[in-house]
């Protein structure tokens, strides 16, 4: 059992959710589900970051669920010291600048995406709390009444999350520049600004083209620029030796070209790394030649069944290993010590995954350990490789007690035409009941958005949790189109929106009725975005097999994502629904027929199941004239609708409120129409 150091069990006092006993340490069942704020809330503690010495820990953090704000504890004297914090906004993003100063951006966690006026803004303060100031404005008013007294930049610039060496008083931003008025039309491009959070002086970086993304070096130097013209990407690479950008390559952005790759990061010698298919099905982690703009024919990792998704994990001038993501995230460690030290905290933390991140300079024996595990939400302590003790600091979604979550595991079912499907099973926790009572369950297929987009992992995870913790078993297929599964897997679901991607959820739903986990008679379809367009084209192809649907934020006519509304526009790009949209969605043109079959607004009269439709009215990737349109469609023949619209809410809920509202308002719809056991 891991030892908290009892020097530090007053910080645990002050942070609220550390803990005198880990997290995942058994407890016993509780008789009665967890509220649904316990699963939707904000959560107390949100997130910690070593100082590049590893002497110092930044924590962010609310109390007594006021403003999140942000504290520095030095960890040899244990000091604690609250260095910003704002009456009306909570600090979000932070990072060090170096091993004295932190920068910060903020956000008000009490609106909704509809009643945003103001951007993040970005601060500068010392560890010790002193010499603080505003880099960027929060909105124009205000830089409008200060910019004659102070240096200080318009609210269109934002903190670029790159750590770079941490060995001076600059960071970089980016300020993108817009068609149009200041806050709509698509990004023409992307200037990449230094900024010196001290004195508040700028120099911006010359750009090679119409800059759409930036990669500095190990160094914190500029060395890799992206440009975007029309459906073509280029990649830039600023030579060190005299400054000036070369190609190193040209590609279709959306069409998938077989030599196309995506830069991950430079090692500390200044070696480039990419993810690269190099040819092959899956993605693999690559080095690139530079001088002879070649991808390394073997990679550095690869895996088996997954494309790979990771980073870096440097410190000082040495590359110390790799983290990726397979079912679960891990780390394939290069360097001895590292290995060591993670064999040891797995031994003290059998039951999750351990991911371990060192400081970038160590000074210091601390390293900051991030556990979790299907039923256990992330938590954070330091480890002290001197001493092998653990000192707690915080844990998301404090009020779950992981021994009453489910099961999470990652089953592989066949589709129709033989395409292998991977697909998330949570079981509900029985307890003492045993597992052979999990049979025969009410289920909720819970299809992800995207779609273009892998949908989940081994973890934690709030939506499905919650549903499991009231007795469905719950269910979310990777259906083809999915990423992070190969090529194959990915481009399988070009132009299938409707079609056999649809099918794939039907084939997987199938699956768990013949292995005896889904009652036929008791299974709901739901999802949000792609989500909620699969929700409702599965109940107009397959109403036998689902009882009833629930559908937020999602899309009920593709050409309206092409067309869009007079009263509203869409932030997807002119040059995605142009150059994107056609060859991975459909083209309005050639494929009119298609999209009007697959269209639920046509379909709306095939729709009779009982209906849960929620919508924002702030949303501007699915605008809420999709909602309207198809709820005034379908309950021309379908009476049993229920309809919700959130004034203040996106593409989702970023209120507590209404998280705690809408997944109650699920709780009682699913309850009438498929029960619990």
């Amino acid at each position: 059992m891991p030892v908290l150091r009892p020097s530090l069990l007053h910080l645990a006092a002050l942070l609220v959710c550390a803990l005198a006993a880990p997290a995942f340490a058994a407890e016993p069942v509780a008789k009665a589900p967890p509220p649904i704020a316990d699963f939707f809330d904000n959560s107390v503690f949100s997130d910690a970051e070593l100082s590049p010495n590893g002497k110092s820990l930044a924590v962010r953090f609310s109390n007594d669920n006021k403003r999140d704000r942000l504290i520095v504890i030095d960890l040899a004297s244990n000091a604690t010291k609250v260095v910003a914090q704002f009456d009306d906004r909570d600090v979000n993003a932070f990072q060090w600048v170096n091993n004295e100063r932190l920068v910060l951006n903020s956000t008000d966690k009490t609106i909704g995406q509809g009643d945003v006026v103001s951007g993040p803004g970005l601060f500068a303060v010392n560890r010790d709390g002193t010499n603080f100031r505003q880099l960027v404005h929060v909105n124009w008013a205000a830089l409008q009444q200060h910019s004659v007294t102070r240096i200080t930049l318009p609210p269109n610039h934002y903190l670029v999350r790159q750590k770079g060496a941490q060995a001076s008083d600059d960071v970089y931003v980016i300020n993108p520049q817009r068609d149009g008025i200041r806050e709509n039309g698509d990004i023409k491009y992307v200037n990449l600004i230094r900024l010196n959070t001290v004195t508040g002086r700028t120099e911006t970086v010359n750009r090679p083209g119409p800059a759409q993304g930036w990669l500095l070096d190990h160094k914190g130097e500029p060395r890799l620029c992206i440009t975007l013209e029309k459906n073509i990407q280029t990649i830039w690479y600023r030579d060190p030796s005299n400054n000036e950008w070369r190609t190193l390559a040209s590609f279709d952005a959306y069409a998938g070209d077989e030599d196309a790759f995506t830069p991950l990061a430079f090692g500390p010698d200044g070696t480039l790394y990419v993810r690269s298919d190099a040819g092959k099905d899956k993605q693999a982690l690559h080095t690139f030649d530079l001088v002879n703009k070649r991808i390394s024919a073997e990679p550095l990792v690869s895996l088996t069944d997954y494309d790979f998704n990771g980073s870096l994990v440097t410190s000082g001038e040495k590359l110390l290993g790799v983290r990726y993501l397979s079912d679960a995230r891990a780390t394939v460690w290069f360097d001895s010590k590292m290995k060591t030290l993670q064999a040891s905290i797995d031994a003290a933390l059998p039951s999750t995954v351990n991911l371990v991140k060192p400081a970038a300079r160590p000074d210091s024996p601390w390293v900051l350990v991030q556990s979790y595990s299907d039923r256990q939400p992330a938590y954070y302590a330091l480890y002290n490789s001197e001493t092998g003790k653990f000192t707690g600091v915080g844990g998301t979604h404090e009020r779950i007690v992981p021994a009453n979550m489910a099961e999470r595991e990652l089953v592989r079912v066949a589709a129709r035409d033989g395409l292998p499907l991977p697909a998330w099973l949570t079981l509900p926790n029985t307890g003492s009941v045993g597992k052979d009572k999990r049979k025969n369950l009410p289920m909720v297929v819970l299809v992800h958005g995207g779609p273009y987009v892998r949908g989940g992992e081994w973890g934690w995870s709030a939506d499905s949790q919650f549903l499991a913790s009231r007795g469905y078993a719950v269910l979310e297929p990777e259906f083809r189109g999915s990423t992070g599964f190969g090529n194959k897997h990915y481009k399988a679901g070009w132009k299938q929106w409707g079609l056999k991607m649809q099918d794939d959820i039907a084939d997987a739903t199938r699956w768990a009725i013949a292995q005896g986990i889904a009652d036929p008679k008791r299974i709901c379809i739901a999802g949000a975005s792609y989500g909620g367009y699969a929700t409702l084209m599965g109940l107009a192809n397959d109403p036998a097999l689902y009882k009833c649907g629930i559908n937020w934020v999602g899309v009920t006519d593709i050409n309206l994502l092409y067309t869009g509304h007079w009263s509203f526009a869409s932030d997807m790009t002119a040059g995605y629904l142009k150059y994107g949209a056609p060859i991975l969605i459909g083209d309005p043109d050639k494929d009119a027929a298609q999209l009007r079959a697959t269209s639920p607004l046509q379909q709306a009269a095939r729709i009779t199941q009982p209906l849960l439709l929620a919508y924002g009215a702030a949303d501007k990737r699915v605008p809420l004239y999709h909602g309207k349109k198809f709820r005034d469609a379908v309950t021309a023949t379908n009476p049993n609708v229920e309809w919700v619209v959130y004034q203040e809410e996106g593409h989702g809920w970023a209120l507590p409120k209404n998280r705690i509202d809408f997944w109650g308002r699920v709780e009682k719809f699913l309850g009438r129409h498929i029960g619990t056991p």
